[in-house]
């Protein structure tokens, strides 16, 4: 399955998203609880963010393959406006720095996919994208992900998250499933296999011989942000073995 994007594309993804997320993420909403991840209020969502970012800074340009130190989540962060400060400085040292980075340049990723920086400038968009809409629901009011950047990053759970085994559904499901954006020309076949899966290229596949025995339609924003398990599969238009489509949570 081919990305969607490209640098320059995830990049602007990156920068709209990242000052969105600011806008939504202000002092005054620091203490607010965050509905789409339990237990977290705003300020954490800015610490996570924040020290992904930096995290990302230590280890994407160093011109190898090898494995960096894990990421820690942040411990005795600021508070406040001090807070903030110290997120809109590691943003702007990502931005800059995948900015000058040549997507093809050898660099270290957790997924089966091929190693190299434009993993990163993908992996930060969508990253960006759905902590934004985290941190809008916060406020109460969200908007949907642009739909280009929402069908990449379908694409991006079926042949990034899934793949690497970073699933949060069942593992013993087995059919295939069949995703479909309604407002953008993007299907996806997905077949899974207990512990594992497999993403059919649809330019080859003959659906008549690989009937899916569950298809999810909607928006590209709504199908990524029910991957993620931020909103129900119930939004979706849903037809056949529903109880497939848990199989594919991630996040």
């Amino acid at each position: 399955m081919r990305a969607i994007g490209n640098k320059d594309f995830w990049l602007a993804s990156l920068r709209h998203d990242g000052a969105a997320f600011r806008a939504a993420a202000t002092v005054e909403q620091l203490d607010r609880p965050v509905p789409s991840c339990p237990d977290w209020t705003v300020a954490d969502l800015v610490g996570h963010l924040g020290s992904t970012y930096e995290w990302v800074c230590s280890h994407v340009s160093r011109g190898t393959t090898s494995r960096p130190d894990p990421r820690q989540e942040p411990v005795d962060l600021p508070s406040g406006e001090a807070l903030m400060t110290w997120w809109d400085e590691r943003y702007a040292t990502l931005a800059t720095l995948l900015d000058r980075l040549d997507p093809e340049m050898p660099a270290w990723n957790w997924a089966p996919q091929a190693k190299i920086a434009a993993f990163w400038h993908r992996r930060m968009a969508h990253e960006t994208a759905v902590h934004r809409w985290d941190a809008q629901m916060a406020g109460g009011q969200t908007e949907p992900i642009e739909t280009k950047l929402a069908a990449d990053g379908v694409a991006e759970v079926l042949d990034t998250w899934l793949p690497a085994g970073r699933r949060r559904g069942p593992r013993d499901a087995h059919g295939m499933v069949q995703l479909a954006a309604t407002d953008i020309a993007e299907e996806w076949y997905v077949r899974l296999r207990g512990e594992g899966i497999a993403l059919l290229d649809t330019d080859t596949l003959l659906h008549e011989d690989h009937p899916a025995r569950v298809r999810a339609s909607g928006t590209a924003s709504d199908l990524v942000l029910s991957l993620y398990g931020r909103i129900g599969y119930d939004v979706l238009d849903v037809t056949g073995e529903a109880s497939l489509l848990e199989a594919l949570r991630t996040g």
